[in-house]
Parts: C-alpha cells; sequence; structure tokens
C-alpha cells in the first residue's frame, strides 16, 4: 500500500505541476501510524480528520479528534456476511462470493469473510465453491494471469495462518487452502493459499475476528429470523451481500441486516456518489457522497446592520 500511495502521488504532482497548481495540494506521507499518523492527527492546523483502518487505531484517533474538538470520520475493520438465499442464480452468487472475498487477497476491510447458505443447497454449493477456489491462480501480483497476490508481509501471512491453525483448533474443517503454497516460486513472497473453512458456529474466533486474508468460513442457515441473528452477531457492521431472484426478499432482509452498504447480487461495486460507512465497531461518518464533501464545509452566518449600528427593534 505504501508503495501504490507513492507511485500514485508522483503521478499527481506531476498533473498539479503541469497545470500550474501547488504540488503540497496533496502529501503522501508513509511511515507508522504511531509517529507519522499520530503527529497528523494532533497537528493545530488541522481541521478534519479522514481515517481508513483498524478499529483500535480508529479509537485512538476518536480520542485525538475528541480533545481537539474537530470532525473525523473512521472507516475501520468489517467480518462481512455474504448470503445466498434458496432461490439465488448459483453461477452468479459462486463468482460474487469468491470475488467478494478473495480479490485483494482478502486484505480488504469490505471482505465477505462470512458466508450463509441455505441449508437446501448449503453441500452442493460450498463443495462447488471449494472446488473452485482450489483452481484459482496464485502469483506475483505484477502477473495479469494472477488472481490471488502475495499478503503485503510475512508477519501478516503468519497472523493469517494462526486464525486458521486456530479454525482447526475450534472444530473446523479446512475444505480447501489452509497452508501457504509450495514451489520455487513463492519463496520471495508473502504467500497463502486461498481458504474455504467450514463446520465452526458462529461464535467461533474465525467467525468473529478479523482476519483481512484469503480466508472464508461458510454457516448453513434454515430461516431467515435464523440468518438475520447470526448475521447481526458481530461487533462490525460494514457490508453485506445478497443473493437472491426475489426483489422483495432481498429489500426486507438488506434492511434487517447491521450493515452500512448492502449488494444485492453483487459486491464491492461502488460510486463516487453512494456514501459509504459502517455501523458499529465499524466505524463513524461517511466517505463518498454528498454528505463528505459537507463534513469539509463550515457554515457560517453574516448579519449586516445600518450605518448607526443594529437594526432596531420593531416598533
Amino acid at each position: 500500500t505504501p508503495l501504490v500511495s507513492l507511485a500514485f502521488g508522483r503521478l499527481v504532482h506531476q498533473v498539479l505541476t503541469e497545470a500550474e497548481l501547488p504540488t503540497a495540494l496533496l502529501a503522501v506521507l508513509p511511515g507508522k501510524g504511531g509517529i507519522v499518523g499520530d503527529a497528523i492527527v494532533r497537528h493545530p492546523l488541522v481541521g478534519r480528520i479522514g481515517f481508513t483502518g483498524g478499529t483500535g487505531t480508529g479509537r485512538g484517533i476518536a480520542h485525538a479528534a475528541a480533545d481537539k474538538l474537530i470532525p473525523a470520520s473512521l472507516e475501520l475493520g468489517g467480518k462481512s456476511p455474504t448470503i445466498v438465499r434458496e432461490d439465488a442464480d448459483v453461477e452468479q452468487a459462486l463468482a460474487g462470493v469468491m470475488y467478494g472475498i478473495f480479490s485483494s487477497s482478502g486484505q480488504s476491510c469490505i471482505a465477505g469473510s462470512r458466508l450463509f447458505v441455505h441449508s437446501s443447497l448449503y453441500d452442493s454449493f460450498v463443495g462447488e465453491l471449494a472446488a473452485r477456489v482450489r483452481k484459482l491462480r496464485v502469483g506475483p501480483g505484477t502477473s495479469p494471469d494472477t488472481q490471488v497476490a502475495p499478503l503485503v508481509h510475512h508477519e501478516h501471512r503468519d497472523a493469517v495462518a494462526s486464525y486458521v491453525e486456530l479454525a482447526r483448533q475450534e472444530g473446523g474443517r479446512v475444505l480447501c487452502g489452509g497452508a501457504a503454497p509450495q514451489g520455487e516460486q513463492y519463496t520471495k513472497g508473502a504467500y497463502y493459499l486461498p481458504t474455504v473453512i467450514d463446520s465452526l458456529p458462529n461464535s467461533a474466533r474465525a467467525c468473529q475476528e478479523e482476519i483481512f486474508g484469503p480466508v472464508l468460513v461458510a454457516l448453513a442457515y434454515d430461516d431467515e429470523d435464523e440468518l438475520v441473528a447470526q448475521a447481526n452477531d458481530s461487533v462490525y457492521g460494514l457490508a453485506c451481500g445478497i443473493w437472491t431472484r426475489d426483489a422483495r426478499a432481498a429489500w426486507r432482509l438488506g434492511r434487517r441486516i447491521e450493515a452500512g452498504t448492502v449488494w444485492i447480487n453483487t459486491y464491492k461495486q461502488f460510486s463516487i456518489s453512494t456514501p459509504f460507512g459502517g455501523m458499529k465497531d465499524s466505524g463513524l461518518g461517511t466517505e463518498k457522497g454528498r454528505d463528505l464533501i459537507r463534513t469539509y464545509q463550515r457554515q457560517k452566518s453574516l448579519y449586516w446592520g445600518t450605518d448607526t449600528g443594529p437594526l432596531p427593534w420593531a416598533n
């Protein structure tokens, strides 16, 4: 991420220079959050904060913003449910579920990391899903053929692997993946195979805590009330995906799920005009849309009197 940001910064500075605008309109400052980030947040000239990152760091930033009495929007973690109803288009749902968790190698706050499938098609759907996940092409991010790239660094890869091992200890069944790929071509990157796990209750740590890697946990459900209770049984409330042919059911279910964004028959689809934000431990405030623009503005009232002073009271 820092390398991408630096490359983006160079491109923007080139455009600003050609447009004869000050390059200081955009500053990219890579570094540890506890040093660089803290200095930015606490600087007296910073009047608003927009943060994307972990919930723990977000709480610290919220405290700093409160001390300065300045607004802050926080886009934090997630453990988003993706739901396959009994009437779903199976092919569309399979593709969407895989994209929702394995794109960006699962390193996405909105990753659809909890899969709920109706019990009437659970075995066939999850079986086919695991078969397709095994065929995903794991490789370097610079290759156009790669579908699942390495994780950001080896320490994070080890943290993801520890969650999979914890899931095994909690009784989970690893249907595919669950290890680093073997071979000379994988020795220089923090690779981890895309993984699907089932046979865990929603209360398991692997179902409750954000793994931030290519790990999907699958669960079965029987009725909508049970589904909603499990989907909402999380400290997070960032996103949700619903796969169904029934528009009324999708609308009803989407309103019951505690999430800032609900996608129906798609996932990770955004528009700059649509507000984005989370509930509960997933954040505070919104990004994008008209509401975000207004948070960067201040409302001020100007009152104009007469030459002799303020307007007199009417008799």
